[in-house]
Parts: structure tokens; C-alpha cells; sequence
């Protein structure tokens, strides 16, 4: 499959290109879409009055001439060039977040698989947000077009977050959000 035909699937034909190939994408579950929806609210809120775009997980990144991702969380720092009404993204976002799923095969993907294609993308932050191990790490692309962990919380709150003056990143409060969520099944 080509970049283009996959831009112009349906919404509901899922799936992230990889090598000229429909991959399947993991399954959301409500953590994971609670999650989603904490870190765009909060984007949303910083961003307001100075510019910038917060995406979700459906914006389609041409990460490569044969592949396309969709993180869950994009963000266009103010600045920035403004994104296209449509189509694919060409230009790497300034902040790419996943949420890290627990089977193995997704944390493999977002860890190594989506973390190499989105420095070689030359998207400048890279942040994984694992609700499991209770996590929050940021990267920063360096000179060497590969990433460098920048930030890791478990708890507590930060003001100086990598690349976003005066966005306060409280992981207390986004724990305490998905504490909310009823137990495991």
C-alpha cells in the first residue's frame, strides 16, 4: 500500500502503515483512552492563547516514504509551520506522545519500532506515558538523529517540562484521574 491510499482510507479501516503494509493497531482500553484524553486536555489548556495544535490519535504522520504512524497525543509547538486542513502530516510534530499498552508486543512497538521511525522523522520529543509501571519519560532528539531521556517522574509535579515553558506536568493528578476507573477485570 502507498502512503496516499492509506491517507485516504475510511476512518473506520484502522491501522498504521509500516513498510507498505496495513498493520493492525492495538486495542484501546479505557485507561488507555482516559490517559488520551488527560494529556490533550492538558496540551489543550497550555496552548490556548499562544498557538500550537494538540492532535489525537487519529492524525496520520508520514514517518517515512513506506510508513505512517498515529501516535495518540501530536503537538505542534507555537511556532511551528501550521498543519495541513487534511492529508497526511509530512512535518514532524514537535512532541509525538504513546500511551504504552501492557502486552508485549505494543511496548515493543511504541519502545523501539515507533521510538527509531519518529527520530528519524526528526520529531524533536518523544514521550512515553505507561499507566502500568506508573511512568512519564520525554526524550529529546539530539545532533545524532536518536533519542536522549530528558525526563522520567513516577510521582509529583514539574514546571520545567523539556521544550514547553510554563506547562506544568502533575503525574499525581493524571494517577489519581485513572485511579477513578473501576478495578481490573
Amino acid at each position: 500500500m502507498l502512503l496516499d491510499e492509506w491517507a485516504e482510507l475510511p476512518e473506520d479501516v484502522e491501522g498504521e502503515l509500516v513498510l507498505g503494509h496495513l498493520t493492525e493497531e492495538e486495542v484501546p482500553e479505557p485507561i488507555h483512552e482516559l490517559t488520551v484524553s488527560w494529556l490533550i486536555i492538558l496540551f489543550g489548556a497550555w496552548l490556548k492563547g499562544r498557538g500550537g495544535f494538540v492532535f489525537g490519535s487519529e492524525l496520520k504522520l508520514k514517518v517515512s516514504a513506506r510508513s505512517g504512524r498515529k501516535p495518540d497525543v501530536s503537538v505542534v509547538l507555537p511556532g511551528a509551520p501550521t498543519p495541513p486542513r487534511r492529508g497526511l502530516l509530512a512535518v514532524p510534530p514537535d512532541i509525538a506522545i504513546e500511551v504504552v499498552s501492557p502486552s508485549p508486543r505494543d511496548e515493543r512497538r511504541d519502545r523501539v519500532d515507533k521510538m527509531t521511525e519518529y527520530a528519524a522523522f526528526g520529531v524533536r520529543f518523544y514521550w512515553l506515558v505507561d499507566p502500568g509501571l506508573g511512568s512519564v519519560e520525554i526524550f529529546e532528539l539530539g545532533a545524532s538523529a536518536s533519542y536522549t531521556r530528558v525526563l522520567a517522574l513516577t510521582e509529583g509535579a514539574v514546571t520545567e517540562v523539556p521544550g514547553c515553558q510554563g506547562l506544568e506536568l502533575d503525574v499525581d493528578a493524571l494517577w489519581a484521574e485513572l485511579e477513578r476507573l473501576g478495578p481490573e477485570p
